[in-house]
């Protein structure tokens, strides 16, 4: 088994990552790695062939052929994102994947989201501890402009963000769901 493969299995376990435990120094170098991919994904043009290649590399999972990405991108680790068939991120996303993020097919994905997996403790003595929670994003939903969803979010099949959302709550399938804190406005018919 990799470190990368251990590193998934321990966040996967949803199991805090306290400063210091052998797990911790795997933080800094998938972070170094996404950085140097992610500077070559933000620095310049590219096709977005090389984007899914670029996105693939990041990843360590290979893309489906009809994603589509406008960057700039941004992640501090990229290895724990699955990414569904036909999704379409928009410029500026920040995605914080070290607790797991999965996004179903078709999805649309609005300028600046920002996707956050993990949790600081509330113990100032303890503040560095990490808590990994991972976000599951069903199919055909549209996450509205500047929105940010929070760790353990799952939003259903078919929903909507209103844009400038704060999700910190489960969203179910087939809703409008908009504000801070996100709530449901109404079901889709």
């Amino acid at each position: 088994m990799t470190d990368i493969e251990k590193f998934l299995q321990y966040m996967d376990s949803q199991k805090p990552v306290t400063m210091g435990s052998d797990i911790f120094p795997m933080f800094d170098a998938l972070a170094q790695e996404a950085l140097k991919i992610t500077f070559e994904m933000n620095s310049r043009y590219h096709s977005p062939e090389e984007l899914r290649e670029l996105f693939s590399k990041l990843t360590g999972k290979k893309i489906d052929e009809n994603f589509r990405l406008f960057p700039p991108f941004y992640t501090d680790c990229g290895k724990n994102i699955t990414i569904g068939k036909n999704v379409f991120i928009n410029m500026c996303c920040k995605f914080q994947d070290q607790g797991g993020i999965t996004i179903g097919d078709e999805c649309l994905i609005g300028h600046n989201v920002t996707l956050v997996t993990l949790n600081h403790d509330f113990n100032p003595e303890l503040r560095a501890n990490l808590y990994p929670t991972p976000i599951n994003i069903g199919k055909k939903v549209w996450i509205g402009s500047n929105s940010t969803i929070l760790p353990g979010v799952t939003i259903g099949d078919g929903a909507i963000i209103g844009a400038g959302s704060i999700v910190t709550k489960d969203i179910p399938p087939n809703c409008i769901a908009a504000g801070n804190p996100c709530k449901v406005i109404r079901k889709i018919e």
